[in-house]
């Protein structure tokens, strides 16, 4: 085994992908994996069941004991999983068979993932990243062979409206708050305008008055916002950000000054940055706290006063040959305790398991209910984030693998079909401002958004979709997994709706709803209240897709998406789907194996589009007058147009009820004028709020206010 792997597995750094080749089989094995997780190893072809034997793979440990293992090979012969394993190095044979000499992995457990130590430790695993990806290999390292060359419901109101004064953020789980581009305290409306943030007073029930506005320099970008009691959090994008460097290149610490660093050249491209201002006079709001994490923002969310906020960040590792001065470690920023950025300290840098990319997860938080004092928790993770779901208890964070395994493929084959994608799932603690890594699972397919996920009685609860549509080799289908508290799988439904992916899904309590689609939309309803056996109870055909699933009730959902029509192809076997306009369907599952739609609505016709199709925040809702509203561009065209073109934009509410169906109650649209071809993004309406009798649209450069019974514009303000 080459130098370079022994080193890296000696320092107990990482978590790579082993991978040995032969002339027709090749196995793929983690390096380093957790006490609580199996151990996998996973063949490039089937294994005939009939051909194997017991024997043909064994285990010993560091002293070089053989050691009893209880392992299986899969059904359907592509996989051996080795659970149970305590802390320590293994390595596993497998003999001259099956196409290949014979063959063995090293391999580590440990109860729990590793800090990095130190720059040398830091480096070394950049090497390794370096190398893997000269190799064309995404994910893997080569090795030598001995003889080769969607919500948590539970029957009640989770999300937005708290059903009187004033609405909140549409929120996938109770007690959860998710940043926003609007926000409102029953007071104030609190918006985005460009790089601006407006506090609007909406007391006084005629007029409303711009009471402030924050303005931010042309390198900040705001984008979401978070309300706390009186503590307004203002989080975007702040780009080109000065570097500094160590002057010893020795650890960091909280007592050193700012003198002791020296800035260079190259600056930070971009830091997600928040910062805190005091709203108890919202006429003067007053910045208490400024602070920052290198990175893109994933996701960002306040419960019990703490917020939480992840970041992506890719290091400039690229560059780092002959360079002392490059850091490989992602920056912090806090003006409480130093003016400019500086990198994160080793100790609070780990490796994620089963992962070997070149970029950082970094989570951070902060109590914000003594704001000034609190001190800010950063903690970096080697390894990507992509989407993120959160519970009160629980941050989950996932990454796509790419086997990218199959060498014969060209460029141009890559692009349409990268290979098998799996994700992998890490889950960490939340306690207050403590972040600890639980466990991560390797689930087959990949994941749509947020609402694949579910956090349901300790259990998590994930769909995916295995596949592509145009791989004949491997036809997409879709999958369910549960798994428990340390991220073991204890249930799964796999090969749902063959040829189809998600487009939404939804967990309400004990049942999970999920929508695929191709030529129609099945609506499946899948009773998951015994973890280890979830089965289908009812199935749903209908024309057109929804994006998103919201919950009316414990027996009730609502659909956003889109009427499809299916156009034959001459010469093909496979039809044209064409979506239409927007469709708003009704789901009564009451009688879950058999869910029917009681009502419709669809609105426009091809082109027509909302944000809730793509943006669950963008929903208003009112529960006690069960209203449901969102901003919509509506196209169309008239006799003799060949093209559908922009007819208008603004609002729709509806009242929807089981007993009433889809009913809408106010029409916010803007009159068609036949010299506009396009939106207006000033005027565009982005949310829709209520606070008591009034109900509010929020453009970028604009609010109007309308009675919510009556639906009647009564006040407008430009700012």
């Amino acid at each position: 085994m080459k130098k370079w792997i022994i080193s890296i597995i000696a320092l107990c750094l990482l978590i790579a992908v082993g991978m040995f080749y032969s002339t027709k089989q090749s196995v793929n094995a983690h390096n380093v994996v957790l006490s609580n997780q199996v151990f996998n190893a996973t063949f490039s072809s089937a294994i005939s069941n009939a051909d194997w034997e017991k024997g043909d793979i064994y285990v010993k440990n560091q002293q070089g004991k053989k050691i009893d293992v209880d392992y299986e090979l899969s059904d359907n012969g592509k996989y051996i999983e080795i659970p149970g394993l305590s802390e320590g190095t293994y390595t596993m044979f497998m003999k001259k068979k099956y196409g290949m000499g014979k063959t063995r992995v090293q391999f580590n457990v440990f109860e729990d993932i590793q800090p990095v130590n130190s720059r040398a430790e830091l480096t070394a695993y950049f090497d390794l990243v370096k190398k893997v990806q000269g190799n064309g290999k995404e994910d893997l390292v080569t090795t030598e062979t001995e003889e080769s060359s969607v919500l948590s419901v539970e029957a009640k109101d989770s999300s937005s409206s708290r059903g009187g004064d004033y609405s909140t953020t549409n929120n996938q789980v109770e007690g959860v708050d998710e940043a926003d581009m609007v926000k409102t305290n029953g007071s104030h409306i609190f918006s985005i305008s460009e790089n601006n943030v407006v506090i609007v007073n909406v007391k006084d029930s005629v007029n409303m008055k711009e009471e402030a506005k924050i303005r931010f320099t042309n390198d900040f970008y705001p984008n979401q916002l978070l309300l706390s009691d009186k503590t307004l959090m203002v989080i975007g994008q702040k780009n080109n950000i000065p570097l500094v460097i160590e002057e010893d290149n020795t650890e960091e610490t909280e007592s050193k000054s700012t003198k002791e660093m020296k800035k260079i050249d190259q600056p930070i491209d971009s830091m997600t940055t928040v910062y805190f201002y005091d709203i108890s006079n919202p006429k003067h709001p007053q910045l208490l706290r400024e602070i920052a994490t290198e990175g893109y923002m994933v996701g960002a969310r306040l419960t019990d006063n703490v917020l939480y906020y992840v970041t992506s960040v890719y290091p400039r590792y690229s560059i780092m040959e002959g360079n002392e001065d490059v850091e490989l470690r992602p920056y912090t920023h806090d003006s409480s305790r130093y003016l400019l950025p500086k990198p994160l300290s080793y100790s609070n840098i780990s490796i994620l398991p089963s992962t070997l990319v070149a970029n950082y997860s970094v989570i951070t938080a902060i109590d914000v209910e003594n704001l000034l004092e609190n001190k800010v928790i950063t903690k970096a993770y080697l390894g990507g984030s992509e989407q993120l779901y959160m519970s009160q208890d629980n941050l989950y964070l996932t990454s796509t693998y790419y086997d990218s395994s199959n060498t014969n493929q060209n460029a141009r084959e890559m692009i349409w079909n990268p290979g098998k994608m799996d994700t992998e799932v890490f889950k960490f603690a939340l306690n207050n401002t403590s972040v600890e890594f639980v466990g991560s699972s390797r689930l087959s397919g990949t994941i749509l958004n947020q609402f694949s996920m579910d956090e349901h009685d300790g259990y998590f609860r994930v769909v995916t979709t295995k596949g592509n549509r145009w791989d004949e080799n491997e036809v997409s289908e879709n999958n369910l997994f549960i798994l428990d508290k340390k991220m073991k799988q204890v249930g799964s439904l796999t090969g749902l709706a063959k040829d189809e992916r998600i487009y939404s899904a939804r967990f309400m309590g004990d049942k999970a709803y999920m929508v695929t689609f191709k030529e129609t939309d099945p609506l499946f309803v899948i009773d998951v209240a015994t973890p280890s056996a979830p089965k289908v109870l009812g199935e749903l055909k209908i024309p057109g897709f929804s994006n998103y699933l919201h919950p009316l009730d414990e027996t009730h959902l609502i659909g956003f998406g889109y009427e499809t029509k299916v156009v034959p192809q001459e010469g093909s076997k496979e039809p044209l789907i064409m979506t239409e306009g927007m469709k708003i369907s009704l789901f009564d599952v009451t009688d879950l194996a058999n869910p029917k739609e009681l009502d419709t609505e669809i609105i426009g016709e091809q082109g027509t589009y909302s944000a809730i199709q793509h943006d669950h925040r963008a929903l208003f809702q009112h529960r006690d007058k069960n209203l449901y509203g969102f901003p919509l561009s509506i196209y169309g065209k008239e006799e003799g147009q060949e093209y559908n073109q922009f007819k208008q934009d603004g609002a729709l509410i509806y009242e929807i009820t089981p007993e009433k169906g889809i009913v809408l109650k106010g029409d916010l649209l803007k009159p068609e004028n036949p010299a506009q071809l396009y939106e207006d993004w000033e005027e565009m309406i982005q949310r829709i709020l209520y606070v008591e009798d009034s109900l509010y649209t929020i453009a970028m450069k604009e609010i109007k206010r309308y009675n919510l019974n009556t639906y009647e514009e009564i006040g407008k303000l430009a700012y």
